[in-house]
């Protein structure tokens, strides 16, 4: 019964071995890559480091020898290989870019009015505030203990002077 298990394990070892088939390539940061997907065609056979048995990738695009090479310099001049194309890209880039500014635009814009909003209700608090003191009513409030406490003269004049600089920064 033990020997039959262990067979059963050992053969389930070994065929969960062969069935993760692992690459390994450095790719182009020089980093060493582990995948049990087969590298991107833009790696070069060299930097392919182990694959699996059996497996054969196919060889990368090279450029073509010299000798089949156009034979006129003015017939790859009339085609330029990166005219066209080069265009589109750069149209399509530039379309991204201006969408790209115009979204960090109407970000700084909504954040500058979120801005504008803290500052306006603290303006109005502020104010509020200036009133009742100024009103000349008794003032309390609640210290670190959790104990009321009325406000003397000093303290008046202290928050008086807190609520004036606000009043002087957000209400503009």
């Amino acid at each position: 019964m033990k020997s039959a298990r262990a067979l059963f394990f050992a053969l389930a070892m070994a065929t969960s071995l062969t069935a993760a088939a692992q690459y390994q390539w450095i790719d182009k940061n020089g980093s060493r890559v582990y995948s049990d997907v087969a590298p991107p065609a833009d790696i070069p056979a060299k930097n392919i480091l182990k694959q699996p048995r059996g497996s054969s990738l196919s060889a990368p695009v090279t450029e073509a020898p010299a000798q089949a090479a156009p034979a006129t310099a003015a017939a790859s001049a009339a085609t330029p290989a990166s005219g066209p194309a080069t265009a589109g890209v750069d149209k399509a880039l530039e379309e991204k870019k201006k969408q790209a500014e115009a979204a960090e635009a109407a970000k700084k814009k909504a954040e500058e009015q979120k801005l504008a909003q803290a500052r306006a209700e603290n303006c109005k608090r502020a104010r509020e505030g200036k009133a009742t003191l100024d009103s000349g009513v008794r003032m309390a409030r609640t210290n670190e203990k959790g104990e009321r406490e009325v406000l003397d003269d000093t303290q008046r004049a202290a928050e008086l002077k807190r609520i004036n600089g606000i009043i002087q920064s957000d209400c503009k």
